[in-house]
Order: C-alpha cells, then sequence, then structure tokens
C-alpha cells in the first residue's frame, strides 16, 4: 500500500479516535454535573434572558431606523451625504462592540461638561449605555447588509423608473427598497443572530442579562460548567427559535418567487 494512503489512513483514525474520547469524556461529564443547580436557578437565568431579549429588540428597532437612512446617503452621489455615513459604518464596523461599550459606559464619564448635561441621567446607568452600544453597532453593520441589497437592485429596473418619470424617491420608495429589503433579508437575520450572541458582553457592565445573571449564580454557588452550560442552551434556543421564525418571514418575503415556478 502506498504510504501516503497509509499515513492519510492513520491520521483519519488518529482524529476519529480523539473525537471519541471527547464524546465520551464529555458524555461522562454531564452525568455528573449537579443537575439540582441548574434547576434552583433556572428562574433566574430566564429573568436574565428577559433582559437580553429587550436589549437586543430595542436596539435591533432602532438599529434598523438609522440603518436605513445610513445606507440611503451611502449609496448617494451626494459627497455630503456619501462620506459622513462611510465614516459612520467604518469607524463602528471596524472597532470591536467591547470597546465601544467600555468608551461609552466608563470613557463619557470622565468629562465634566458630560456629567453635567442633560444626558448624565441616562448615561451614567448601565442599561442605557450597553443599548446606546448595541444600537450604534448594529446600525453601522444593518446599513452596511441594507448598501449591498440596494446596490443589488437590477440597475434595468431604476432606469425603466426615470425612464416614466417617476421621481427619484418615489422609485426608492416603490422599487428599490422593497426588493432590496428581500436581498437583505438573510444577511440581516444573521445581524440579529449576532447581536443577540454579542448581547452577553452587557454582562461586563454589571447587567443581569443571561450571561451577568450566571455569573452572578456562581459566585455563590461555584459551579461555574453547570450554570454555563445552562446559559449556552439558553442562547441556543433563543437562536433556534429565532431562526425558524426569520426562515418563515423568508419565505412568506419571496413567496412570489414559488409560484412562479
Amino acid at each position: 500500500m502506498d504510504s501516503r494512503i497509509m499515513i492519510r489512513w492513520s491520521l483519519l483514525g488518529v482524529f476519529y479516535l480523539a473525537v471519541l474520547v471527547l464524546l465520551v469524556g464529555m458524555g461522562y461529564g454531564l452525568v455528573q454535573l449537579d443537575y439540582g443547580v441548574i434547576g434552583g436557578n433556572f428562574t433566574k437565568l430566564l429573568r436574565g434572558t428577559l433582559l437580553t431579549l429587550e436589549l437586543v429588540g430595542l436596539a435591533v428597532a432602532v438599529g434598523f431606523g438609522i440603518a436605513l437612512p445610513m445606507a440611503l446617503a451611502r449609496t448617494s452621489e451626494n459627497p455630503w451625504l456619501r462620506l459622513p455615513a462611510k465614516l459612520y459604518i467604518f469607524v463602528f464596523r471596524g472597532s470591536p462592540l467591547l470597546v465601544q461599550i467600555f468608551l461609552i459606559y466608563y470613557g463619557l464619564a470622565q468629562f465634566e461638561f458630560i456629567r453635567e448635561s442633560f444626558m448624565w441621567p441616562i448615561l451614567r446607568e448601565a442599561y442605557w449605555c450597553a443599548l446606546i452600544a448595541f444600537t450604534i453597532n448594529t446600525s453601522a453593520y444593518s446599513a452596511e447588509i441594507l448598501r449591498g441589497a440596494i446596490e443589488a437592485v437590477p440597475a434595468g429596473q431604476v432606469e425603466a423608473a426615470r425612464a416614466i418619470g417617476m421621481p427619484k424617491a418615489t422609485a426608492i420608495r416603490r422599487i428599490i427598497l422593497p426588493q432590496a429589503f428581500r436581498i437583505a433579508l438573510p444577511a440581516y437575520g444573521n445581524e440579529i443572530i449576532f447581536m443577540l450572541k454579542g448581547s452577553a458582553l452587557a454582562s461586563t457592565i454589571t447587567l443581569l442579562d443571561i450571561m451577568g445573571m450566571a455569573r452572578t449564580v456562581i459566585a455563590r454557588t461555584y459551579t461555574p460548567v453547570e450554570i454555563f452550560l445552562a446559559a449556552g442552551v439558553l442562547y441556543l434556543l433563543l437562536t433556534w427559535a429565532f431562526t425558524e421564525a426569520w426562515r418563515r418571514i423568508e419565505c412568506r418575503a419571496h413567496r412570489h418567487m414559488v409560484d412562479a415556478r
């Protein structure tokens, strides 16, 4: 037998053996877990789930409201509109979400004029700082997704609208945006899932979301594996539920393509 084939089969055997050992170890570890701790603190994790859903829902809703005009400005031929939108997207899409959270929560408090302004009652609260950071972060990503979807609309349809004398605002409202929304649905769904998982960073500024509540429980029970496992399962369930709901939305938005077949 060729030596290369022997090496290939040997490496494959080692890989499957390592996977088997890992699965056996995980199975043994699951049997040894203290599930009573999970059951006794599950209601606390559910309270953290409600806060997670609230933060993500508000951030996505407000972020979309910012992303849409940003995407339109990003595709504008006017540099006074295009360049500021491009800079906004570059800064908040190019910097880590954790850095943005820390800059808003810890950084802004260093400036005296902010502490004396009308915004201080908002910016001194961890909840609002996390919500602001989530909103600007998801709005930058969403704006770029919508920008790509707008540019993916066939140019012939836009030219046809101009040829019949349709005003540009009307063409955007009736022709470009309806198609762009359908094109953007898969990528935008992924962005919402990323936002859901990224919301765990809210725990770094004392918020008791799923991860924050899990860390609080672990500090009292000293059972990190059990509680983090339960938190991970909650994130998985939320992601699964959203994915199924979003899939139905996509099917409904593209039902005309199925009917055409």
